[in-house]
């Protein structure tokens, strides 16, 4: 019964006000006729005056006092809790601003191996290393494919490694960039497949990405001209969690896996509930193996069984 009282119970103003009564009072005539102390006594009567009115608009319980302190700062977001506001870590995840992904992956963000990432990364930003895509790319898959909107999944190993290529999504380049040879190959497959497929002037792949692809590298990042430079800091572990993830969390996604080193991915899909599709690299080196792999038609074939939109993969 105390309790639910106390809840109710109101502070007297003049409880409040005895900073600055005491100031006012013990202040001798002397001392009130110096205009700067005067000033600075006035100053405490204004903030006891502002303390008053906060509490009086607070809801007190009677185990709680407000932080009148603090009444004029501002409000503090963190990525993580205990990771500083201002790291290079908080930093980069503020990047990641697709909730689904963002929600799934916080636990990972926690983990001392992507602590890791975030440190080589950041001594390589102090050193003056250019580092592909640019920070604020380097989680450009997930944004451009929402968590919930996952219908197929490409994965390449690394990112683009010469200047303007790399832009977050494997196999892209920004427009504007002549498209490398491993997507001409693909290019190529698709008229193979679609022959209404007019092959574009550009490498962008944006538009497959917004549809649904979640184009993901293995490895996020690179070192400026030296390609698989970032494979070892962190980055796989960090990518098989995401896949790990969506075969987890989702249903009925399919998975289009090229060359050896995407084929090894496969341990991580639960097959009985999504699609894996494998063929050869559209690298030139394997694209004799890769030509007539009619993988494109296949996801789709798969997406339709799976009451899915298929993809179109028309690029304007």
């Amino acid at each position: 019964m105390a309790a639910n009282n106390a809840k109710n119970v109101k502070i007297p103003d003049m409880f409040l006000r005895g900073a600055r009564k005491r100031a006012l009072t013990e202040t001798s005539d002397s001392e009130n006729n110096d205009p700067v102390l005067s000033n600075n006594v006035q100053n405490v009567a204004n903030q006891e005056d502002k303390k008053v009115e906060l509490v009086k608009k607070a809801k007190l319980d009677v185990n709680t006092t407000p932080d009148l302190s603090k009444e004029n700062a501002p409000p503090t977001i963190r990525s993580i809790p205990g990771l500083p506001e201002a790291s290079y870590g908080a930093k980069l995840i503020s990047t990641l601003k697709e909730p689904g992904w963002k929600s799934a992956l916080m636990g990972e963000f926690k983990q001392p191996y992507v602590q890791n990432v975030f440190k080589v990364l950041e001594a390589e930003e102090k050193k003056g290393v250019k580092v592909f895509p640019p920070r604020d790319l380097i989680f450009n898959a997930f944004n451009l494919t929402p968590f919930n909107k996952v219908k197929v999944v490409v994965l390449g190993q690394d990112p683009y490694h010469n200047d303007r290529q790399a832009h977050g999504l494997c196999f892209s380049v920004q427009k504007g960039v002549p498209p490398p040879p491993s997507l001409i190959n693909i290019y190529k497959e698709l008229k193979s497949e679609y022959p209404d497929f007019n092959i574009p002037n550009h490498g962008c792949l944006e538009e497959w990405a917004k549809q649904g692809v979640f184009m993901l590298n293995a490895t996020l990042t690179v070192e400026a001209h030296k390609a698989n430079s970032h494979s070892g800091i962190g980055w796989q572990k960090f990518t098989d969690a995401a896949i790990k993830i969506l075969s987890t969390r989702r249903e009925g996604i399919v998975f289009l896996l090229w060359g050896g080193f995407a084929h090894k991915k496969e341990a991580l899909v639960d097959k009985k509930k999504h699609v894996v599709i494998k063929s050869a690299h559209p690298s030139p080196l394997s694209y004799h193996l890769f030509q007539g792999c009619k993988c494109f038609s296949k996801v789709n074939e798969s997406l339709i069984k799976l009451k899915k939109q298929p993809i179109n993969w028309k690029l304007l």
